[in-house]
């Protein structure tokens, strides 16, 4: 069954400095280039989803800012394919789905950010596709998260988002992917 790797939305934004900083995300970063590194030694589609916002005084992910720009240290070369979106799920009105197709990919691994939004997103829409989703839960990071005024620390969000994916994914490690 061939695979391909969606990195999803790995940009400035989301680390230290960034105009959204989330928690967890040098660790996640670790493990999705050690995702890339493995994907390209097996000569497989690595796709990198970059949100984009086309509103200029957008909070985070402007266009044409450096926020928006895909993290420098992502193992980036001529094979890799970048697809833009505007939405959550990252097939919405985008080419992603047409992209695998054509590369005949029958099973997408997915890590990236943020896990209760774009990650959650795109999971369940590929489980809907059938393309059956592996989610790489420790290549994911998110922030924390209020609710009624209640602080839902970072730690609780990732793990109800990553329960709550085990139904629609095989929700794993990078150790057990890798095994």
């Amino acid at each position: 069954m061939k695979q391909a790797l969606i990195i999803i939305d790995v940009q400035n934004d989301y680390f230290k400095n960034g105009k959204m900083e989330l928690n967890n995300t040098e660790n996640a970063l670790i493990i999705i280039n050690k995702l890339e590194r493995k994907f390209y030694e097996a000569n497989l589609p690595v796709i990198y989803i970059r949100h984009i916002k086309n509103d200029l005084k957008a909070d985070f992910f402007a266009k044409n800012s450096h926020g928006s720009e895909l993290e420098e240290r992502l193992l980036l070369n001529h094979s890799s394919i970048i697809i833009e979106k505007q939405f959550p799920n990252s097939f919405y009105k985008t080419k992603l789905l047409s992209t695998l197709k054509k590369l005949k990919v029958e099973q997408v691994i997915i890590c990236g950010m943020m896990t209760h939004m774009c990650v959650d997103s795109t999971t369940r829409a590929s489980n809907e596709l059938g393309l059956k989703p592996i989610l790489i839960a420790d290549g994911t990071a998110t922030k924390d998260l209020y609710f009624d005024e209640e602080l839902i620390s970072s730690k609780y969000v990732q793990l109800s988002f990553l329960a709550s994916l085990k139904n629609f994914a095989k929700v794993i490690t990078y150790d057990e992917f890798n095994e």
